[in-house]
């Protein structure tokens, strides 16, 4: 048996710009962590010759078909089709998260399942490829709607500037910061789940309708990424960082009637109210989880003021996807 894991990740800006939609004509970027949160997958040697079916899947349902094209799964399919698997596998995901909450856990599963799927050929694959191939796989084989870096925060991990200049044209600057100031910002973060489930295909299928609608926003949030890494890496005030998210979180606001709603508008408020400089809501819209930013003296406040919400720990500067078992 091997074990793979990748993590899910926290995006404070440019989200929305890493769309081949808007970067290939406009460029796009995201200022983004992979967080201490992470999608899992085992895989195993089948002896398929001793059952009457060849592989074994299992996640929410156990799946046992004698050749990949019977799975309902599409994406545990499309990656065996993609990697040559055609049987004597046997395959489990689990997972630290829910999926549909904003922190890009579909993508990561597809990642952590693509390098146990290399591992168990016996193939090494570098991360940046790894990403390319769950870009590959997501967009053009599953065909979901989804941005690009989700995939490549899974594979590499790291707290990064990532620019997009074409799908598999992909360029990763990690964000510099002292140990001491890396766990200062840390120390920063307060995430809130809003409750809220929900398919960011559904969410983003509009806003890629008003691409063209949303271009001079789209430019001020790509913007914002450099601004935000500016901050980082110059040391300084972080409340600089946490008003950034509030600008940055009215103009995603912006894109589409859809992105918030009365409850959302509701725990960003109130969440302000209990001394946050910024914040936003993670993913595509609609859901998932609030992110605040503020200083640590202000925490205990936003825990009375949420006690009624699933509050979220996380550690930021995860490593990416690796096998941690074989």
């Amino acid at each position: 048996m091997l074990i793979s894991r990748a993590p899910v990740r926290i995006s404070f800006f440019g989200g929305g710009t890493d769309y081949p939609e808007y970067f290939l004509q406009h460029g796009g970027a995201v200022l983004a962590t992979a967080i201490d949160k992470f999608s899992y997958v085992t895989a195993s040697p089948f002896l398929s010759h001793l059952f009457d079916y060849s592989i074994r899947v299992s996640y929410r349902k156990v799946e046992l078909v004698k050749n990949p094209s019977e799975m309902e799964h599409v994406v545990f399919r499309e990656c065996l089709k993609f990697c040559g698997l055609e049987k004597d596998i046997e395959l489990h995901n689990m997972a630290d998260l829910p999926a549909f909450t904003g922190l890009g856990s579909s993508s990561a599963f597809t990642v952590s399942l693509l390098q146990a799927l290399h591992s168990f050929k016996g193939e090494f694959i570098r991360p940046l490829d790894l990403a390319y191939e769950a870009i590959y796989v997501e967009r053009h084989l599953v065909k979901d709607k989804v941005g690009c870096q989700d995939q490549l925060m899974a594979a590499m991990g790291g707290f990064n500037l990532v620019e997009f200049r074409k799908e598999d044209d992909i360029v990763v600057s990690r964000v510099t910061m002292a140990p001491e100031r890396m766990a200062e910002f840390e120390e920063h973060i307060f995430i809130v789940f809003t409750g809220i489930k929900r398919r960011a295909a559904n969410v983003v299928e509009k806003q890629l309708k008003r691409v063209g609608d949303n271009r001079e926003t789209l430019k001020l949030m790509r913007a914002m990424v450099d601004k935000g890494w500016d901050i980082l890496t110059s040391n300084q005030c972080l409340s600089a960082f946490g008003e950034l998210l509030d600008q940055a979180w009215q103009a995603k606001r912006s894109l589409d009637v859809g992105i918030s709603n009365g409850d959302i508008d509701r725990i960003y408020q109130q969440g302000r109210e209990a001394g946050a400089w910024g914040g936003k809501l993670l993913g595509a819209g609609a859901g998932g989880f609030m992110l605040f930013f503020a200083p640590p003296s202000v925490h205990p406040r936003l825990a009375e003021t949420f006690k009624d919400h699933q509050v979220l720990s996380v550690k930021i500067n995860a490593p990416g996807s690796q096998i941690i078992f074989s």
